[in-house]
C-alpha cells in the first residue's frame, strides 16, 4: 500500500464501521490488529504519531525469556516468552529475529558455576520440545579468554555460554503492521484519538483528528482496544472511565558503542546490584544497558542524563580490561517501560505478572504492561476480550501460524547472496543488510532503482542503508516525516555520532517528490529534525564525545 492511498484510508476510517478499532501503533497494538484481522474481523488501527515511536523502538532489542524472572520463580512467564522466541526465530519472523549468544561470566568458581548452570539448564528446559536455538554450554577460563578477550581474567573463573535472540524492534513493529494490512486491517499513523464515543454504557467508537490535515471525524466500531501503553490512562481519564490498573513509568537507558570499543566474539550479561546489564552485539556496534529508574518527566521524550550514562559505563567497566570512556559513546537512547499492577476491586483480568487486560465498559478493552517478546500473547488476550463483546462466534487466534511479511522464502535467499549481489549490482554486505530488514520482499525496495539508479547510493557512506530504502519507507511503510525515516524505518539516528543530522537533507530530497513537498516544506522538516535531535539526544547532558 503506498502513500497515495492515505487519503482514501482516512475516508474509509470515517465512513466504514468496524468490529475492532485499535488505538496505538506500538508492537502490542499492531499485534492486536494482526490478531483481529486474521480472525476475519473488520479492523482499523490508528496511531497518533508514528509506528513504534515510543517504547517499541527503544527496547534492548532482545527477544528473550528473561533470566532474572527465574530467580523470582515466574516460570510461567519465562516459558511463555521462550516459546515466543522459538516461534519468531523458527517460523514467524526468521528474517527479523536472529539468534545471539551471551556469555555469563563467573566470579566464584564451582559453587557459582553449579548455581548458574542449573538456572540455565532450567531456562533451556522451559522452552519446550521445539528447540531452534542451541543449548547452553560451560566454558573454561582459557576458552573464555579466546571468546571474550575484553574481560578481566584476574577476577573471572570461566563462564557459561547461552543463546537468546535479537530484533530491530521498530522494523519488526512496522512489519507486523504491514502484515495486518495484508489480511485486511485498515491502518493509519498521525491519526490521534481525541475522545471515546459512548451510547449509554457502551463505547461505540472514537472521535479522532488527522494530524496531517487537521480534519476531525468519528470512527465507528463495535469494540475499541486501547493499546497505547503509557497513554492508555489519558484516553480513559478524559472519558471518565476508571481503569483497572495503575501504571508506573520506569526509564531504561542504553548506550551505543562502535565494535572497536570492546573486543568480544559474543554478547555478555552481567549481574548488577540492581538488575542485569547486557552488552549486546548490534551490527557493527554494541548496545550496552539498561537502567531501571522511576520516570516522572515527559512521556513523549524520555531523556537520558549523565547519571544514567555513568551507571552503565561503571557497571561495564567492572569486568572490562580496557575501561569504556564517554568519548567511546556514539549515541544514547531512553525508553519508558509501562509497569502495571491491577487496582483493588477492578474488572482487570491478570493474564500474567507482566501484562493486564482491562474491560471496564462494554465495547472498551485496554491492554498494558508486558514485554516486547510476548507481544503476540498480549495481542491475543486483548482480542479475546474484544471478541466477548461481539454478538457472534469469533474464531480463535491463529497468529501462531502466521508468518510476517518477508518470512516466506527467506532461508533460500540467504543461500543465494552472492548471486543476488551480482544480479542487483550491489555488494554482498548490502544484500545481506536488505535481507535482514525486508526478507523475501527485498526486491520491492530495489524496484524504483531500475528507473533511478541514484536510489542505489548509500545514505551515509559508513552505513549500508540505500536511498531506495527512504523511497520505500514513504511508498510502502507510511513514513511521513524525516524523523520517521532516520529514527525508525532506518536506525541511522542511533548509528552515527551526529544522530543523522547530516543525512537529514538526503532523506528530505528523496521524500520530497513523493510527498509533494516544496523547498520550504523540506527545509522545515530538516529544521524540525535538527531541533528534535537537540532535545532528545544532545540535551541528554550527553556529554557523549566529552571527556
Amino acid at each position: 500500500m503506498n502513500i497515495f492511498s492515505r487519503e482514501s484510508i482516512v475516508e474509509k476510517l470515517a465512513s466504514a464501521e468496524f468490529d475492532v478499532l485499535v488505538i496505538g501503533g506500538g508492537v502490542t497494538g499492531v499485534g492486536a490488529a494482526l490478531d483481529a484481522a486474521t480472525r476475519g474481523l473488520r479492523v482499523a488501527l490508528i496511531e497518533a504519531n508514528d509506528f513504534a515511536c515510543g517504547t517499541s523502538s527503544r527496547s534492548s532489542k532482545l527477544i528473550h525469556g528473561g533470566l532474572r524472572y527465574l530467580e523470582q520463580y515466574d516460570f510461567k512467564l519465562v516459558r511463555e516468552a521462550l516459546k515466543e522466541r522459538e516461534l519468531m526465530v523458527g517460523h514467524t519472523a526468521p528474517h527479523l529475529v536472529s539468534p545471539v549468544s551471551f556469555l555469563f561470566p563467573l566470579h566464584e568458581g564451582l559453587k557459582e558455576r553449579w548455581y548458574v548452570g542449573a538456572g540455565l539448564a532450567l531456562y533451556d528446559a522451559l522452552r519446550g520440545k521445539e528447540r531452534i536455538l542451541p543449548a547452553h554450554r560451560h566454558i573454561s577460563p582459557r576458552k573464555m579468554r579466546e571468546v571474550a578477550p575484553a574481560l578481566r581474567s584476574d577476577i573471572l573463573k570461566g563462564g557459561i555460554l547461552y543463546y537468546d535472540a535479537q530484533v530491530d524492534d521498530a522494523r519488526h513493529t512496522v512489519t507486523i503492521a504491514r502484515t495486518a494490512e495484508r489480511y485486511g486491517a485498515l491502518i493509519a499513523n498521525q491519526v490521534e484519538a481525541i475522545a471515546l464515543i459512548r451510547e449509554g454504557g457502551r463505547v461505540v467508537g472514537v472521535k479522532v483528528c488527522d494530524r496531517e490535515s487537521g480534519q476531525e471525524f468519528e470512527i465507528k466500531s463495535a469494540t475499541t482496544v486501547l493499546a497505547a501503553g503509557i497513554w492508555n490512562s489519558k484516553i480513559q481519564e478524559a472519558a471518565g472511565v476508571n481503569h483497572g490498573y495503575d501504571i508506573a513509568m520506569s526509564k531504561g537507558v542504553h548506550i551505543v558503542l562502535p565494535k572497536s570499543a570492546i573486543s568480544l566474539k559474543t554478547g555478555v550479561i552481567l549481574k548488577t546490584a540492581l538488575s542485569v546489564l547486557f552488552v549486546i552485539p548490534w551490527k557493527e556496534f554494541w548496545i550496552v544497558g539498561t537502567t531501571d529508574t522511576p520516570w516522572i518527566g515527559s512521556k513523549e521524550e524520555p531523556l537520558a542524563n549523565r547519571a544514567d550514562i555513568d551507571y552503565i559505563i561503571e557497571q561495564a567497566n567492572q569486568v572490562l580490561r580496557h575501561p569504556l570512556k564517554h568519548t567511546d559513546v556514539i549515541s544514547v537512547y531512553a525508553g519508558i517501560r509501562p509497569l502495571v499492577a491491577p487496582t483493588e476491586a477492578s474488572s482487570t483480568t491478570k493474564i500474567s505478572r507482566e501484562h493486564v487486560v482491562d474491560h471496564p465498559l462494554e465495547g472498551l478493552i485496554s491492554v498494558a504492561g508486558g514485554k516486547y517478546t510476548t507481544y503476540r500473547i498480549m495481542a491475543r488476550d486483548a482480542i479475546d476480550a474484544a471478541a466477548s463483546d461481539l454478538l457472534r462466534i469469533v474464531p480463535e487466534s491463529c497468529t501462531e501460524e502466521i508468518a510476517l511479511l518477508g518470512a516466506d522464502g527467506y532461508s533460500a535467499l540467504l543461500n543465494r547472496v552472492e548471486a543476488l549481489a551480482v544480479a542487483n549490482s550491489l555488494s554482498r554486505e548490502v544484500i545481506t543488510h536488505l535481507l535482514s530488514r525486508y526478507g523475501s520482499i527485498f526486491e520491492e525496495v530495489l524496484e524504483p532503482a531500475k528507473l533511478d539508479a541514484s536510489l542505489l547510493e548509500q545514505i551515509d557512506p559508513n552505513l549500508p542503508y540505500l536511498r531506495a530504502e527512504i523511497h520505500y519507507a514513504v511508498t510502502h511503510e507510511k513514513a511521513l516525516h524525516v524523523s520517521d525515516v532516520l529514527m525508525r524505518r532506518t536506525r541511522i539516528a542511533l548509528e552515527v555520532s551526529d544522530r543523522g543530522v547530516a543525512a537529514a537533507r538526503v532523506v528530505a530530497q528523496v521524500m520530497a517528490p513523493i510527498l509533494g513537498w516544496e523547498s520550504a516544506r523540506s527545509d522545515r522538516e530538516i529544521s524540525e529534525y535538527d531541533a528534535l535531535v537537540a532535545r532528545e539526544f544532545d540535551s541528554e547532558t550527553l556529554i557523549v564525545g566529552a571527556a
